[in-house]
C-alpha cells in the first residue's frame, strides 16, 4: 500500500502541475530584456501590452484553487515591494517541477518540505556576503567610468528616438539663466515657480552626476552645454562629451530646430558631483535598462534632494510622487511637473480657465462625495434589519441633498474640492454651473501633500465642514506641453494644481499607443520602488545573476556532502538537526532539485538577454562558472571578482554590456529574498495540500474505490 500510495501521489499532484503550467506563460518576462506580451480581451477585442507578472496573472484564467493561491502570492509581493514578481512567478514554476521530480523518485513529502526549507534558509545566509551598502555603491558608481553610450545597446533600440529626445528633461532645459551671460530661452515659459524649479533642478543635476554637464572654465570662451540626450557619464572623472546624437561641442548659437525651440546654454562653476551620494547613478544601476523611467526618476531625485537640503527631510520621498498618463502625445513629451497633474472632463475646462492662476480656497474630502456614502466603521443602529442598502431616493429628496451640499460649498466660498473617492455626477454638474471645480479619485498622499501646505483639514462629510477645514493658496491651470501649448486630448483634459512649497511631483507619462500606456506606468513605478527599497534597506545585492550563481554553487556543495548526524559541520548548515537526520537519505536528491530552480533561472535570463542561443548553451556556461568557482576554493570570492570585471555570465546582464566599461547592475535585498521565500512557501503549501487530500483518514477507501481515477484535487 505505501508504494501504491506513492505512485498515486506522484501522478495526482494536480496543484503543482497547475502552478507549473501557469508560470510557464511568464518565462519571457524574466530578466532585464523582457519580451512584452499582448493580452487580448475576447469580449471587446481590445489588446493591452504587458511586461510584468502582475498584469499577466490578472489576465489568466485562475479558476482553480492553485491559481487563486498563485494570484494572492503575486499580489502580496506587488503590494509590498512592486518588484520581484517575475522572479517569484518563474521560481514557482521551476520549483513545482523540481518537487514533482522528487515525487517521481518516491521522496517523502516531509523530506521535501524540510530539506528545501532549510536549504533556502542556508542560501539566504550564504549570499549575505554579496550585499553592499548604499554608501559603498554610490562611491563606486561615482568613481567608476561609465561610457557615454552605456544606454545605447543594440538590444535597446526600440523607441530610442523618443527616449533620447531632450524634451524628456523639459523642466531642466526651460527658463534657465546664468549670471555670467544672457541666455535666450523658450518664449513659451511656465509660471514663476516653474522657473525656480528649473533653476534648482539644474543646480542639483550639475552636481548630480546624472547627465553629462560640460561647464566652461574661467577664461574659456567656448560654449558650455547640458546634453539633452540623457547621456549618463560620471562627472567625477571630468569626462567630456565629444559626440552626441543631438548636440556637438562646436560653437553653435542654437540646437537643431527638430528638437524644439529651446536655445539655452549653461555656464558657471562646477559643483561637486559626489556630494550627495549620486542617487541618480544608483537609480540607473537598479533600473536594469529602463531608460525612460531612469531619466524621469533622476529629475525627481534631484529636485527632492535640493528640498531635503533646505528642509532636512528624506532625500527620496516616494509618497511625494504621482503619475498622470496622457494618451495621444509622443513619448518625448514625458516630463516631471511640480504639483499635481490630473485629467478632468472638458466641461470643467471653463471653470479652470476662469480660475487660472488665481488663489483658490481648497477643500479635501476623505471619502466619496455621494449621498449614500458611509465611512468605514460606521456603526449601524442596533436591532435594525437592513432591507435595502442603497434605495433609489425620491426625486425631491435627492434635489434636497444636492442643494444642501452646494449651499455648504458656496457659504464657505470653496473654489476647489479634491475628493478621495467618487463624486456624484449631478452634484458635479451643479458645481460646474457655480464655478466650483471638483476632482475625484485623488490618492491619500496627494490629499496629505495639499493639506500640509494649504492648512486644509480633510473631512469625511460636507456637513462636518467649518472655516478651519478650508485651505487657501492653491492655483489651477491647464497643463501645457513642452511646446507651451495646452493639451486637449478629446475626452479628458490635463490640468495642473499647484501650491507654493508643495513637495508633490507628477511624472507625466505620454504615448501615442493606447496598449502601451499601462506598460510605461508599471515600468516607472518599478524603477521608483527599487530605489525606494534600496534606500530603505541601506544595502543592495550584486546583480546580473551573481546572487543566484552563488546560491547554485552553495546548494550543490551541500548536496555533495551527505548529512550525517555525526557530521557536526554538515548538520550546522541546517537549523534543525533532527530534521536533517531524518532527511539524510533524500538530502542530495532534494537539494539538487532545489538547485535546478536556480540553474533554470540563470539559463532563461541568459537566453532572454541574448547571451546564449539556447538553454543548453546557457547551462553549459553556468556549469563552466560553477567549475571555476569550485576550483577557486571560495565561490563567493570568485563571484565578486567576476562581477567587478564585468565577466559574470558572459559579460553581464541587460543593456549595459558590450561597451567596455559596463555599468554595474544591482538588485534589492529584501524584495529578492522575499520573492524566493514566497515562491517556495507556495510550492510547499500546494504540495502538502495535495498530499492531505490523498492521505486523509479515508485514504484506503479512496484508493480502493472504483472511481479513484475521477478524484478532483484542489
Amino acid at each position: 500500500l505505501p508504494m501504491a500510495f506513492r505512485d498515486v501521489n506522484a501522478r495526482r499532484h494536480i496543484g503543482l502541475q497547475q502552478l507549473s503550467a501557469l508560470a510557464l506563460a511568464g518565462r519571457t518576462l524574466l530578466g532585464p530584456m523582457k519580451s512584452c506580451k499582448f493580452i487580448v480581451d475576447e469580449s471587446t477585442n481590445q489588446s493591452t501590452l504587458i511586461c510584468s507578472a502582475v498584469r499577466l496573472i490578472e489576465s489568466l484564467d485562475l479558476s482553480s484553487a492553485a491559481g487563486q493561491l498563485l494570484n494572492e502570492t503575486i499580489q502580496a509581493q506587488n503590494k509590498e515591494f512592486r518588484t520581484g514578481m517575475s522572479t517569484l512567478l518563474f521560481l514557482i514554476g521551476a520549483w513545482s517541477n523540481a518537487v514533482l521530480e522528487c515525487l517521481q523518485q518516491n521522496v517523502p513529502v516531509s523530506a521535501i518540505v524540510s530539506v528545501m526549507s532549510e536549504g533556502l534558509n542556508s542560501c539566504c545566509e550564504r549570499v549575505q556576503c554579496l550585499q553592499i551598502s548604499i554608501h559603498d555603491v554610490n562611491k563606486e558608481l561615482c568613481s567608476s567610468s561609465v561610457r557615454p553610450n552605456a544606454f545605447k545597446s543594440k538590444t535597446c533600440q526600440i523607441g530610442c528616438d523618443s527616449l533620447l529626445n531632450p524634451h524628456i528633461f523639459l523642466y531642466v532645459q526651460k527658463d534657465i539663466s546664468a549670471p555670467e551671460e544672457v541666455i535666450p530661452v523658450n518664449p513659451c515659459s511656465h509660471q514663476e515657480d516653474d522657473s525656480n524649479f528649473n533653476k534648482r533642478l539644474l543646480s542639483s543635476l550639475a552636481g548630480f552626476g546624472s547627465i553629462a554637464s560640460l561647464v566652461k572654465p574661467a577664461g574659456d570662451k567656448s560654449t558650455s552645454m547640458i546634453s539633452g540626450s540623457g547621456v549618463i557619464a560620471s562627472s567625477c572623472n571630468k569626462q567630456k562629451l565629444t559626440h552626441s546624437r543631438y548636440f556637438s561641442t562646436l560653437r553653435k548659437s542654437h540646437f537643431s530646430s527638430q528638437q524644439g525651440s529651446f536655445q539655452g546654454y549653461l555656464s558657471g562653476p562646477s559643483a561637486d558631483p559626489c556630494e550627495c551620494y549620486s542617487l541618480g547613478h544608483l537609480a540607473m544601476a537598479l533600473s536594469h535598462g529602463n531608460q525612460t523611467s531612469v531619466k524621469l526618476l533622476q529629475s525627481i531625485v534631484a529636485y527632492q534632494r535640493e528640498r531635503a537640503e533646505c528642509s532636512g527631510s528624506s532625500q527620496f520621498n516616494i509618497a511625494g510622487i504621482v503619475t498622470c498618463c496622457l494618451l495621444g502625445l509622443p513619448e518625448s513629451y514625458s516630463c516631471v511637473s511640480p504639483g499635481f497633474v490630473t485629467l478632468v472632463s472638458p466641461e470643467q475646462t471653463t471653470v479652470i480657465k476662469y480660475f487660472e492662476d488665481k488663489p483658490l480656497r481648497i477643500l479635501l474630502m476623505d471619502g466619496d462625495l455621494t449621498e449614500q456614502y458611509r465611512h468605514l466603521g460606521f456603526n449601524r443602529p442596533c436591532n435594525v434589519r437592513t432591507i435595502l442598502e442603497h434605495p433609489s431616493l425620491p426625486e425631491g429628496r435627492a434635489d434636497l441633498w444636492l442643494s444642501s451640499m452646494l449651499d455648504i460649498l458656496i457659504s464657505f466660498e470653496v473654489n476647489l474640492v479634491l475628493v478621495k473617492g467618487n463624486v456624484c455626477e449631478n452634484l458635479m454638474e451643479r458645481c460646474i454651473a457655480n464655478s466650483i471645480l471638483v476632482i475625484g479619485s485623488v490618492t491619500r498622499d496627494v490629499l496629505c501633500a495639499f493639506g500640509e501646505v494649504t492648512s486644509a483639514q480633510p473631512v469625511t462629510y460636507l456637513t462636518q465642514l467649518n472655516a478651519s477645514c478650508v485651505g487657501s493658496g492653491a492655483q489651477v491651470g491647464l497643463w501645457k506641453a513642452c511646446d507651451g501649448r495646452a493639451m486637449d486630448l478629446g475626452e479628458l483634459v490635463p490640468v495642473r494644481i499647484k501650491v507654493r512649497g508643495i513637495p508633490l511631483l507628477t511624472a507625466v507619462l505620454t504615448t501615442t499607443v493606447a496598449s502601451k500606456m499601462q506598460l510605461i506606468e508599471d515600468q516607472f513605478w518599478t524603477s521608483a520602488y527599487r530605489l525606494h527599497h534600496a534606500l530603505h534597506d541601506e544595502k543592495v545585492f550584486l546583480g546580473g545573476g551573481a546572487v543566484e550563481l552563488l546560491c547554485l554553487s552553495h546548494i550543490q556543495m551541500l548536496a555533495k556532502q551527505p548529512l550525517q548526524p555525526a557530521n557536526k559541520c554538515a548538520v550546522r548548515e541546517f537549523h534543525n538537526p533532527c530534521l536533517a537526520a531524518s532527511a539524510t537519505e533524500y538530502t542530495s536528491v532534494v537539494l539538487q532539485a532545489l538547485a535546478s530552480g536556480w540553474k533554470q533561472y540563470l539559463s532563461v535570463v541568459m537566453c532572454n538577454t541574448a547571451k546564449a542561443a539556447s538553454e543548453l548553451e546557457a547551462c553549459t556556461s553556468v556549469d563552466r562558472h560553477l567549475k571555476k568557482a569550485a576550483e577557486c576554493g571560495s565561490p563567493s570570492a570568485y563571484v565578486l571578482e567576476e562581477f567587478r570585471r564585468g565577466d559574470l555570465l558572459r559579460g553581464g546582464s541587460g543593456p549595459f554590456v558590450d561597451h567596455g566599461d559596463a555599468l554595474k547592475v544591482y538588485d534589492n535585498v529584501t524584495a529578492k529574498t522575499e520573492a524566493w521565500r514566497r515562491a517556495l512557501d507556495l510550492v510547499l503549501l500546494v504540495l502538502q495540500t495535495d498530499a492531505e487530500i490523498i492521505t486523509g483518514p479515508k485514504r484506503n477507501q479512496l484508493l480502493n474505490s472504483h472511481v479513484s481515477n475521477e478524484f478532483m484535487f484542489l
